[in-house]
């Protein structure tokens, strides 16, 4: 399939309350709506593919970047093209799930969170924290840098509530993120977290909800599968 092909696809599958429910979370033109079981359906079809991915977010088209970073192959793609990719993501389901998912699964993933957090703009920041907690989420312990997260742990709790709005949302996250996958720092970030306490985010009208992250992490030791792993960053 070429990119032309996957952009009369995803036509096909538009649906009007998806995208007006899209455009309270912040997507905007163009786009058509598409919900991600349909894009999926595409996803079948293509497998990963890493020059067409780079097309399709090329397109500016909201449906065509998520599906790029589902289909991207992360042995490929180089950190010069995830800059590209994080500064043309200008909404969250684009900056906080499907580039973050793919800078997650590549061995350079911890760096470019690093690089990402340090930024003035909030998208990509936003970005860098997600890429930080989906690394964790995908990498075994002995991978991981520990005191760096550790570290990373101090900053939030002494930020977040600083933070502008949805970059304390993705810290928020960050938190549970550490708590749940990285098994030396639960306990630290279940402090961390009941410090922090209620983390406040306009969610734009959205039915959406902050995660109270202290109930998140003690839900995950109730569990038993604190530092479990994910087998991959991308849903």
């Amino acid at each position: 399939m070429t990119a032309t092909d996957i952009l009369t696809e995803l036509e096909k599958y538009g649906d009007p309350q998806t995208k007006k429910t899209l455009m309270r979370h912040g997507a905007r033109e163009p786009f058509f709506g598409v919900k991600v079981e349909d894009l999926k359906k595409i996803l079948k079809k293509t497998k990963k593919n890493h020059e067409l991915s780079l097309e399709l977010f090329k397109t500016g088209n909201s449906d065509a970047m998520y599906l790029a970073g589902l289909m991207a192959d992360e042995k490929k793609i180089t950190e010069a093209q995830l800059d590209e990719w994080v500064g043309m993501a200008y909404w969250s389901y684009l900056n906080e799930f499907a580039v973050p998912w793919v800078a997650a699964e590549t061995d350079f993933g911890f760096g470019l969170g690093l690089k990402w957090i340090k930024s003035a703009d909030e998208l990509v920041a936003s970005a860098g924290w997600a890429t930080l907690a989906y690394y964790a989420a995908v990498n075994e312990d002995q991978k991981l840098d520990i005191e760096a997260y550790s570290r990373l742990l101090d900053h939030v709790e002494k930020e977040i509530h600083l933070a502008p709005n949805r970059l304390r949302y993705v810290m928020n996250g960050f938190i549970i993120a550490v708590g749940t996958y990285i098994r030396a720092l639960t306990d630290k970030s279940l402090l961390v977290a009941s410090n922090t306490g209620k983390v406040e985010v306009d969610m734009n009208g959205t039915a959406c909800k902050v995660p109270l992250a202290k109930d998140y992490i003690k839900k995950s030791i109730e569990k038993g599968q604190t530092g479990k792993k994910r087998k991959t960053a991308r849903c």
